[in-house]
């Protein structure tokens, strides 16, 4: 059996409950970030559109004016923050990218505070209290990865986990842990059979994409009432998880309380997992033509 370098990470997670004040939102990511490092942690992820509200609840175009640029004063904080304890830091934004032209985005800032890159969520929903499209444009800087101090990481953001193509190619180009900042909830028509299947359904898709890519998954999500000031309400279920490369929930935080997940992740755990079970060695790569087409696979329907 090969016996893979022995290599670890520890990460952290903010799973956090946001009100309308940006600035209380703020110093409390700030404080989880100083606490999750003097707990060890050296890769930290902040939850998506980590500041505000979820304010996809409704049409409010007053919502723009809570978009900064990329870099702009958030990520300068974060830049010092990620320099004060050395850590790495995944920072999810509402990125004003020029006039008119809006995104949801992380900022990926290594642990001597250097902008590593931006992650633009590739997949927009639109569902009753999700009305992403209406603030944002669709990424289009593909599915990436980026090698930091204590690791290679992939990001992708919320609704992109629902999709194996996203978690394949982010794995696919080198990714060793693939973190989700997430905002995802019940709104107050789901009936409690349904949240209960919607829940399990979203930790089970996380679990998949760890087994079919042998890497480890975080996925950090909000917790919380949140309403809109037209009285739109969705309850964030938390339940911020990581999972190793054969599945295994590792940490899962609470579905109704604030939480700060920390471990200590083996990244040997990779290799070993791949050498198990073989699914890139036994990849049909030349198969796969069909996914370029919106249905029908061969067939090229489109």
């Amino acid at each position: 059996m090969v016996s893979p370098s022995p290599r670890s990470v520890t990460i952290g997670l903010v799973q956090n409950h946001n009100t309308a004040d940006l600035a209380a939102n703020l110093a409390k990511a700030i404080a989880k970030i100083d606490e999750a490092a003097s707990r060890g942690a050296q890769i930290i992820c902040l939850q998506e559109i980590f500041q505000t509200l979820y304010f996809c609840q409704e049409e409010n175009a007053e919502f723009f004016n809570q978009a900064e640029s990329i870099p702009g004063p958030i990520v300068a904080l974060m830049q010092e923050k990620a320099r004060e304890h050395s850590v790495v830091l995944i920072v999810p934004l509402f990125e004003r990218r020029a006039p008119g032209l809006f995104h949801n985005s992380a900022a990926i800032i290594d642990a001597d505070g250097g902008l590593l890159g931006i992650y633009r969520k590739m997949h927009i929903p639109d569902d009753p209290q999700f009305m992403e499209k209406y603030y944002f444009a669709p990424g289009d800087l593909g599915f990436r990865a980026w090698d930091t101090k204590y690791g290679r990481i992939g990001v992708c953001i919320c609704w992109d986990q629902w999709y194996p193509e996203a978690a394949r190619l982010t794995a696919l180009d080198g990714a060793e842990i693939l973190f989700y900042p997430t905002a995802i909830g019940w709104i107050p028509d789901d009936a409690a059979e349904a949240r209960g299947h919607q829940q399990n359904a979203w930790e089970t898709m996380q679990r998949s994409h760890a087994i079919a890519n042998g890497c480890f998954v975080a996925a950090p999500n909000r917790v919380g009432l949140e309403v809109s000031p037209e009285g739109a309400q969705i309850e964030f279920w938390g339940h911020s998880i990581i999972v190793g490369p054969d599945g295994a929930l590792l940490e899962c935080a609470s579905s109704s309380e604030e939480a700060l997940l920390v471990r200590t992740l083996d990244l040997a755990k990779i290799e070993e997992q791949r050498i198990a079970w073989p699914f890139f060695r036994d990849r049909r790569i030349d198969a796969y033509g069909g996914l370029m087409h919106r249905f029908g696979g061969a067939r090229g329907s489109q």
